[in-house]
């Protein structure tokens, strides 16, 4: 239990966590454990009423705010210093309705828990690879997952939002009520309020699928590549696939002598019948040598849960990535240059694969800009708190050269990757200029002055004279 902090925020029934709760630590902490941030109070809200009571409390406190859903983006943003965390994480339920093949995700929610409730029906929507990542955060940028090519990403699943505003009013975005709201959360991050509920739209998925990877040495990094560019150039769009460059990871259905070992591997999700699949990744399973296949029938709800160990809370994290319109031999060279030169066993760098539902749906129907590419890398540094700092440093320099060494050939950049010090100009790199106006557009009409700018920010286009009320709370995205 909490203890009773001296500060009380009217019409608020969740629980308050201050400094001197013995729960303090263990709250504030999140999915990255280079982030440690000390906020005066902790808001643990039990509902949207909750939400909308913190919103006006710390805008009458001038108290910067943080808004914490998942808590896993990269950056931390959930998370501030000195003032106060709206936490939406006991917001987890998942309510169903599989004759509409809807699912109603409070904000909170995390995908393992939409996936728990949709598969009892048969059901899922587009919804990252890791369960315990955050609906809101994964959602608002856009939303990449297996089903995406099939089904499209999140954003385009996503039928309504609930929304509480900087003016702490509760609002419901939709293609009918605020359609340009519904448009901008659609992609455009956590600058325009706090999405306390989301509306999926489902689909017959599973519950077994045909998923899972095949691993070759590290030395046959160019020819795996060459192969795989082919091989999802004439891909149906049921087939989901990921590239990941590193080592083979530790998990218990690898054999412990290739743990760690420098590695390619291709991990696929067949969103059809699993006996189709089969005929399609038939060929990817007899390329070259592998050195281990674990693809075959397997549960949904197990293959988005497969990699959760690899990326666990708690480690140090640091993202680098970069959108690419194809996959040239070039780029082949440069990927299998930098991609094992990290020195931590547990760096990687992942590979996704776009087209079928994400090309096909225009780019204007949501804020979301990247349709036109076909691959998203990120270079993922990861290593251990008790390691040297020094470890860090070099696992930075490696992203950021590989990094360096892609920009040439970037094509843009998916916002949920970009990390704390990436700039104002990534920002517009992952809109683009006509996108990014029209987010700026109707930031200023929701956020005139910026409330909500702790984030991958979206600034006012056209601020509204100040109604001489002073605004000095500040929000971050939903992470």
């Amino acid at each position: 239990m909490a203890t009773q902090t001296a500060i009380q925020i009217p019409g608020f029934r969740g629980e308050l966590v201050s400094p001197d709760d013995r729960e303090y630590d263990g709250t504030r902490a999140v999915w990255n454990g280079m982030v440690d941030r000390r906020p005066r109070l902790i808001a643990r809200c039990a509902g949207t009423a909750d939400v909308a009571a913190a919103v006006r409390f710390a805008r009458e406190r001038e108290l910067e705010v943080a808004v914490r859903g998942g808590g896993h983006n990269v950056s931390g943003t959930a998370i501030c210093d000195g003032g106060m965390v709206i936490d939406l994480s006991v917001m987890r339920a998942v309510w169903v309705d599989p004759v509409e093949c809807t699912a109603l995700v409070q904000g909170g929610a995390l995908w393992g828990d939409v996936d728990h409730a949709t598969q009892a029906y048969g059901l899922a929507t587009t919804g990252g690879i890791v369960s315990h990542t955050g609906v809101g955060g994964l959602t608002l940028g856009g939303g990449i997952g297996w089903l995406m090519r099939k089904h499209g990403l999140a954003v385009d699943n996503l039928v309504e939002a609930e929304v509480v505003t900087a003016e702490g009013m509760i609002l419901r975005a939709s293609a009918d009520e605020h359609p340009d709201l519904f448009w901008a959360l659609r992609g455009g991050g956590g600058n325009f309020g706090v999405v306390t509920s989301f509306r999926f739209a489902l689909h017959p998925v599973g519950p077994t699928v045909l998923a899972g990877p095949v691993f070759w040495a590290a030395e046959d990094t160019t020819e795996v590549l060459r192969f795989y560019r082919e091989l999802v150039a004439g891909a149906p769009d049921e087939l989901g696939s990921i590239v990941r460059l590193g080592t083979i990871p530790s998990l218990p259905v690898v054999d412990k002598d290739l743990h760690f070992r420098p590695a390619i591997g291709v991990a696929t999700c067949y969103a059809g019948p699993v006996e189709d699949g089969e005929r399609v990744v038939g060929a990817l399973r007899r390329f070259g040598t592998p050195l281990v296949d674990l693809l075959g029938p397997t549960r949904y709800v197990d293959h988005q849960s497969g990699i959760d160990d690899t990326v666990p809370h708690g480690w140090h994290y640091y993202w680098k990535a970069t959108d690419l319109a194809g996959l040239s031999d070039e780029i082949i060279d440069i990927v299998a240059e930098h991609a094992y030169q990290a020195a931590s066993t547990r760096s990687y760098a992942a590979m996704f694969h776009f087209g079928g539902a994400v090309a096909q749906t225009p780019r204007k129907a949501t804020a979301y800009s990247g349709r036109d590419v076909e691959h998203n890398i990120i270079i993922d540094a990861a290593w251990l708190p008790e390691q040297d700092e020094t470890v860090g440093a070099a696992e930075i320099a490696w992203a950021r050269g590989f990094l360096e060494a892609l920009q040439p050939h970037g094509a843009g950049v998916y916002v949920n990757f970009l990390d704390s010090d990436d700039d104002t100009s990534r920002v517009h790199e992952a809109y683009g200029d006509d996108t990014y106006r029209r987010l700026a557009e109707i930031k200023a009409k929701y956020d005139p002055e910026n409330v909500f700018h702790n984030n991958k920010n979206i600034r006012p286009g056209t601020p509204k004279p100040s109604s001489g009320r002073h605004l000095g709370s500040r929000a971050a995205v939903n992470d």
